[in-house]
């Protein structure tokens, strides 16, 4: 989120000033990091969770998943930019091509996939969308699913032209370049400590974590795009917006399969339904993933109790520490309603690897254990607001707080932020730099970067507009479907 911010904002006004401090050693080692995340270009081909019921028509309400797919077409446009201009060389280091599938087994959720492809398929975005009930052919899109499986309905349905990224791996390229911009700076090792609001903009207060040297900027703006790490530097900043809030943080585990025999037969991104208790982003799948040029198999994820924020530089006294007075009614009150989400993070902590390969096994039936192993993924913590009341606390999706005053702006939530990364910064510059794009120079520079920014390609009118300029971006990007 932090790269593509700095990226467009230094592109769209090229004298800005910009620093960047970065607690890790290296860049993008949390959340973004390629193993601490799915790395699906979450565009809504294949996530059962944007649909997550039918109608009482039998019909699937389909308008959040073409949302979604818009916002990840944004992402996919200035990607191919950076590629094209030079910001960023050899695409295949972060995005692939890798098919996407939903499966489902049992007549009533084959009856939902079925309805799903309907409302999908019938919008411009997934005409290519293909759906099978026929074990020999959703077979032959991903072999895995159909050995050793027992008898029974089974349907999927299939986009080829899905995505495998490396969030990692393009944030470090964006952020390459912008170290050899003029005017900008990047500190790896530095933590933020302090944020203090100024008549004119903010003091931010930074220890090196080498030296222990602790320094001061002054800005006129900051953005905290901190993953876990957000929600306690907000809460420093004393804005009235980051009252009541507090985070609930959700660790993730993958197994791993390396064994090259297993890795060849399966070339996709499998989703299906959400088990029961699970959070949406804790929806099981099986990926192909593309990491560092080696390919590998994910499945997963499993949550995991914990109460750090950061999954490399955090505490176990994250938690206990972001709880305030101005939040902790809200906290305890949520908590009461969501003990069922708590027992289940218990129970997935403590689950066995026979357990898992159980699960493992709704998939793919014929997996063995001996070919697996447990990592431990990255940390997503939750923001919990007041108005959340009695609801489930997770919700699929990331926010930017943005205070009165415009100067500071601060992301929290869960995934699939980094997919829908450019949509949500672009918010942020609408709200916080309009003047950026308001002249008919910033309009141009937006248009290069993006070409439908400003044009609604959800509209029947604009469907080969559309087409066009996504075609042009996945010849940049190399991505040709299988």
């Amino acid at each position: 989120m932090s790269s593509n911010l700095a990226a467009l904002l230094k592109r769209l006004q090229p004298d800005l000033t910009l620093q960047i401090y970065e607690v890790t050693d290296e860049l993008a080692q949390e959340s973004s990091h390629g193993w601490n995340n799915a790395g699906t270009g979450h565009a809504g081909l294949c996530e059962l969770s944007y649909t997550p019921k039918r109608e009482a028509d039998g019909s699937v309400n389909v308008a959040k998943v073409i949302e979604i797919f818009e916002q990840f077409e944004q992402s996919k446009l200035f990607w191919s930019y950076a590629v094209r201009s030079g910001m960023v060389a050899e695409p295949k280091e972060f995005i692939n091509p890798v098919q996407h599938l939903s499966f489902v087994h049992g007549q009533e959720q084959v009856d939902f996939l079925k309805a799903r492809h309907a409302g999908m398929s019938a919008h411009h975005f997934f005409s290519e969308m293909e759906y099978s009930t026929d074990r020999e052919t959703i077979g032959s899109w991903a072999p895995l699913l159909m050995e050793e499986r027992p008898a029974g309905p089974v349907a999927a349905t299939r986009v080829a032209g899905g995505t495998d990224v490396n969030f990692g791996a393009i944030s470090r390229k964006l952020l390459h370049w912008i170290s050899q911009q003029d005017g900008c700076a990047i500190a790896t090792g530095h933590r933020v400590t302090d944020l203090r609001q100024l008549a004119d903009g903010w003091e931010v207060t930074v220890e090196n974590l080498a030296t222990r040297a602790i320094t001061k900027t002054h800005t006129k703006f900051v953005f905290v795009g901190a993953g876990g790490g957000s929600l306690p530097l907000l809460q420093k900043s004393g804005i009235k917006e980051a009252k009541g809030l507090g985070g609930f943080p959700i660790g993730g585990q993958w197994l791993v399969c390396d064994n090259p025999e297993i890795v060849a037969k399966h070339q996709a991104k499998v989703y299906g339904q959400a088990l029961d208790a699970a959070p949406t982003m804790a929806v099981p799948h099986l990926d192909t993933r593309i990491l560092d040029g080696k390919k590998t198999l994910l499945f997963g994820p499993f949550a995991a109790w914990t109460t750090k924020f950061l999954h490399k530089k955090g505490s176990a006294l994250d938690l206990p520490r972001s709880v305030k007075p101005d939040n902790i009614a809200t906290l305890i009150k949520i908590g009461i309603h969501n003990l069922d989400l708590v027992k289940y993070l218990v129970q997935q902590g403590t689950q066995s690897m026979a357990d898992r390969m159980e699960v493992l096994h709704v998939f793919y039936p014929g997996a063995e254990e001996k070919d697996w192993k447990l990592i431990d993924g990255g940390i997503r913590v939750q923001a919990i607001k007041k108005t959340d009341g009695e609801a489930g606390i997770v919700h699929y999706g990331t926010e930017v707080i943005t205070d009165s005053t415009r100067t500071i702006s601060a992301l929290l939530g869960a995934s699939p932020g980094a997919s829908v990364s450019v949509h949500i910064v672009l918010e942020v510059i609408k709200n916080c730099f309009p003047h950026l794009i308001k002249s008919e120079e910033g309009k141009a520079r937006m248009k290069e970067m993006i070409p439908t920014w400003d044009v609604d390609i959800k509209l029947p009118a604009n469907a080969e507009f559309y087409r066009e300029h996504s075609q042009r971006a996945n010849e940049a990007l190399n991505l040709i479907s299988l």
